[in-house]
């Protein structure tokens, strides 16, 4: 009963905030209602990033008057939600070079590069998206999960069965590789750690996971 006039009490502080024009996600709530909020998928309270479509030679001079009108109502209604200025048309003719480097070789001319990194990395963070890592004699492959992920979920992004049966995983992290050149390099400095069922994964961990048999 308790925990019925509780939801009763955040359902109703939502509908008060929605009928006052405020966007739920701009709320300060408590996480227990954040638990009320989650199931209810409601539109404002999902993250947002404005793009902003200007033309290609806009974007290459970086300049358009209506950016900073954009800008102040994004401010006043939205403040803090990022803002990326981007010419789909200028990317889609990127998308017709031969190669990468033929692109990239275009953007140098001109002075000016694709938005689409930016956007990337922009959403992942609104998203609260981070990734690990894991290697094979013949690949390597990126895994996406949500910041604060434990090892096991973790695991079970790659295979469920690997969420149940994990026993731990050896980690280290590709900042360690970079500053440390190889993997020797990395074990020899100690940067290598055995973790177990409550380590909580870090972007751009480079992770070996040991599981047991799964049941039949």
């Amino acid at each position: 009963m308790k925990k019925l006039k509780e939801e009763e009490a955040t359902v109703a502080k939502i509908l008060q905030f929605l009928k006052d024009g405020k966007d739920i996600r701009k709320g300060d709530w408590s996480p227990k209602e954040v638990e009320v909020i989650n199931p209810l998928f409601l539109l404002t309270a999902k993250p947002v990033v404005y793009l902003i479509n200007l033309s290609e030679k806009d974007y290459i001079r970086q300049k358009n008057k209506y950016i900073p009108k954009v800008a102040e109502w994004i401010k006043k209604n939205s403040e803090g939600d990022p803002i990326i200025p981007l010419s789909v048309a200028f990317e889609e003719r990127l998308t017709r070079f031969e190669s990468d480097a033929a692109a990239e070789e275009e953007c140098k001319k001109l002075g000016t590069k694709s938005a689409l990194p930016k956007i990337i990395v922009t959403m992942r963070q609104a998203l609260n998206l981070g990734s690990f890592f894991t290697t094979g004699a013949d690949e390597v492959r990126q895994w996406t999960i949500r910041k604060g992920t434990k090892a096991p979920q973790a695991a079970g992004v790659i295979h469920s069965d690997f969420e149940k049966t994990f026993i731990q995983c050896i980690v280290f992290n590709y900042n360690v590789l970079k500053e440390h050149g190889d993997e020797a390099a990395v074990k020899a400095a100690g940067k290598v750690l055995t973790k177990g069922k409550d380590y909580v994964v870090e972007d751009g961990d480079i992770i070996l996971i040991k599981a047991g048999a799964a049941k039949g």
